[in-house]
């Protein structure tokens, strides 16, 4: 892959300096080079339909419901390792939904229940002894095995036998159980809920005490999923990859032909490769073509090669492959950002070319002048997004931005057939055939390959020449995109060595 995303920009990205002669001699040289760059969802033509696929097979709705769970269960481990910002939230239905107005009428019912028992003379106390049965049950579920004392403390307390013996001889008093509660709430609970707690003791009533208790309890149920969340995530990785594994030939096994999307997808990257390569091996003159090593591929450039594509797929009009569904929209997420980027930094490119050589060095305007442009394409990603409209107003913030600049540094302020000139190239940047943003767009794909090829370690691999200003985003792209990468190899690569094993003999 290294030598075959595009090698001529490669060796022309190295010389670059970004200066305008350098600029102009690589886009009259760019032509061949990105002839070989991925194609936004470009399937090889042999690969367009699947020659073959694997016979439909009739299920029953057990097997439909147990492979539907077993698909949640490993989305969920995934989630879990694959997203380090995971958080499990409150569920909140919605206000007109008629589960939330089930929910809330059973609920009223119980409370309403739970008062009239205590408004009897004299008071009858089952509901809420089940209730002091719960809570127990609750604060004893969040203890770790160290906490003894706390743990005999509870059991102690809220000894139902002995509660019961109160309620019956009339002893019982309920305040003085909550006020343990909610003291114990409060050792329990993390630094977020404190709030919450404290406000418990200033509720006198005993019905509104129990719900507003229950509400606070549910809350720190949350927050310890949480916590246990965060505190296995470290050694839970390995044991979800062999978890997802596991789960996925599960499903491979009722669902024969669940590898066709990941065969074709891999085969394309294969045959992608091998084309570039036979071209590449080619004799300058009309002699003998390279030998067959040359054109030999490794399992590893193919499906590095495999997951750049990604980048470039065409969620509308192509199923996605199988073994990455569950990433889907973190990939189109990237897809996004790269876009995003590739705008940016053809932006600022054409646009240090056209300033003086002292400007883009001046890091307080580079820095400038880049918050400028990234939040004018901020909502590139909606459907009412225009990018034609946007580079005009873009355009217009440059040119007052670098003419104002100028000025400051004693340099000759823009003339007007510069400013015109300057907003020409940024509004030419809309087209996806623009020279610029072609550049660009494969640099950008070349720093990507370059690290991932090289095991995701640092320090980050040199970015080819003017993707200096965008550099730090291209960075956080780029380990987003090797840690799902990487992830996704550890779990599916022997499904992958399969098939690849297959294809290359073949080709």
């Amino acid at each position: 892959m290294s030598e075959n995303l595009d090698q001529s920009n490669i060796n022309e990205a190295g010389k670059s300096n970004d200066s305008e002669q350098d600029l102009g001699g690589a886009v009259e040289g760019s032509d061949e080079a990105l002839e070989k760059r991925i194609k936004p969802g470009s399937p090889s033509p042999q690969r367009v339909q699947r020659p073959h696929s694997s016979p439909p097979r009739f299920v029953t709705v057990e097997e439909l419901l147990e492979t539907a769970k077993g698909v949640t269960n490993m989305a969920l481990a995934h989630e879990i390792a694959v997203n380090g910002e995971f958080r499990i939230k409150p569920v909140e239905l919605p206000e007109d939904s008629l589960e939330k107005r089930v929910k809330d009428i059973v609920h009223k019912a119980f409370w309403d229940c739970l008062s009239t028992q205590l408004s009897e003379d004299p008071p009858t106390y089952d509901h809420a002894i089940k209730l002091v049965g719960e809570i127990k049950q609750t604060l004893l579920s969040f203890l770790l095995p160290g906490h003894t004392r706390l743990r005999n403390q509870i059991t102690e307390v809220l000894d139902l036998d002995l509660i019961k013996q109160e309620a019956e001889n009339g002893a019982l008093d309920i305040s003085k159980l909550a006020e343990f509660i909610i003291g114990m709430m409060g050792t329990l609970c993390a630094p977020a809920r404190d709030e919450e707690v404290k406000k418990l003791k200033d509720i006198k009533e005993i019905v509104p005490l129990f719900r507003a208790i229950f509400s606070v309890l549910d809350l720190m149920k949350v927050d310890m999923a949480n916590f246990a969340v965060t505190s296995i995530r470290p050694h839970l990785m390995q044991q979800s990859v062999e978890y997802e594994r596991k789960k996925f030939q599960e499903l491979l096994e009722k669902q024969p032909n669940s590898l066709d999307f990941v065969t074709q997808w891999l085969e394309e990257a294969s045959d992608d490769l091998m084309n570039q390569k036979y071209k590449n091996s080619l004799p300058a003159a009309g002699g003998a073509a390279g030998s067959g090593d040359a054109t030999m591929l490794s399992p590893v450039a193919v499906q590095n090669y495999a997951y750049l594509k990604l980048l470039k797929w065409d969620h509308l009009q192509r199923p996605f492959p199988e073994t990455v569904l569950m990433d889907q929209s973190r990939f189109q997420e990237l897809q996004l950002q790269l876009e995003q980027l590739t705008i940016l930094g053809a932006v600022l490119l054409v646009t240090f070319n056209m300033a003086a050589p002292g400007i883009s060095s001046q890091a307080d305007f580079a820095e400038k002048l880049k918050m400028i442009v990234k939040i004018l394409l901020t909502d590139m990603h909606l459907p009412s997004f225009h990018l034609k409209d946007a580079l005009t107003t873009i355009g217009e913030k440059v040119c007052v931005e670098v003419s104002s600049c100028l000025s400051l540094c004693g340099f000759t302020p823009f003339t007007t057939d510069q400013e015109t000139v300057l907003k020409g190239q940024i509004q030419a940047v809309a087209s996806p055939e623009d020279p610029i943003r072609r550049i660009m767009d494969s640099r950008i794909l070349t720093f990507l390959e370059t690290y991932l090829a090289s095991g995701h370690q640092k320090p980050f691999p040199t970015v080819p020449g003017g993707l200096g200003p965008i550099q730090k985003e291209l960075e956080e792209v780029a380990v987003k995109f090797v840690r799902l990468v990487n992830y996704n190899k550890m779990v599916f690569s022997p499904y992958y060595d399969a098939i690849l094993s297959k294809s290359l003999v073949r080709s």
